[in-house]
């Protein structure tokens, strides 16, 4: 069975700066019409950054939709035709001033696929050089550098909440625990 459903028709019901919000019709697999409401977001990346020390960069920052401060990885958002990986460099050296040598993709990420249209591209840095973080106008973060294993911990107990930064602690484990051959 193929399941996949055949766009009808589209609205644009709001254009806004980061995202806009479509109401589509869409033919089911049974021939039937159903309402299907979309936002589009450019998506993003996520980097998964480890010192030599095995400790993992994070940013601390406030989230305005959630009305608290959460952890994550390093991240932002693409800009129209912007390659996933120039963004992840360059969001992490804006957040948190460091240069990777080594940086490999983790493949990508659907946020909530059931209404958003964002893919999150997470990447793995090692090899890292610190420079000064040059935070974009009006985005207040705070590096702090956390012990793999306590990072582990952290998700484990639920105190990381943030999805991209659970799905990227998650892909670079396979890469951190894979037996060396």
């Amino acid at each position: 069975m193929e399941l996949k459903e055949e766009m009808v028709s589209q609205q644009t019901v709001y254009e806004g700066i980061i995202v806009n919000v479509r109401r589509d019709k869409a033919r089911l697999l049974d021939g039937r019409i159903a309402n299907r409401e979309v936002v589009e977001h450019p998506g993003g990346v996520a980097v998964f950054a480890m010192d030599g020390q095995g400790r993992v960069a994070l940013v601390r920052q406030f989230r305005y939709p959630l009305g608290e401060v959460t952890l994550e990885l390093p991240a932002g958002k693409l800009e129209p035709g912007e390659d996933p990986r120039a963004n992840g460099l360059r969001e992490l050296a804006e957040e948190t001033g460091l240069t990777p040598g080594t940086f490999l993709p983790l493949g990508s990420i659907a946020s909530s696929p059931g209404i958003l249209a964002e893919r999150i591209h997470l990447f793995f840095a090692r090899d890292l050089v610190q420079g000064e973080a040059r935070p974009d106008d009006g985005e207040f973060v705070e590096t702090l550098w956390v012990p793999y294993q306590d990072l582990l911990d952290m998700a484990r107990r639920g105190e990381i909440q943030d999805g991209k930064t659970l799905a990227g602690i998650l892909k670079a484990s396979f890469l951190l625990e894979a037996p060396q051959t």
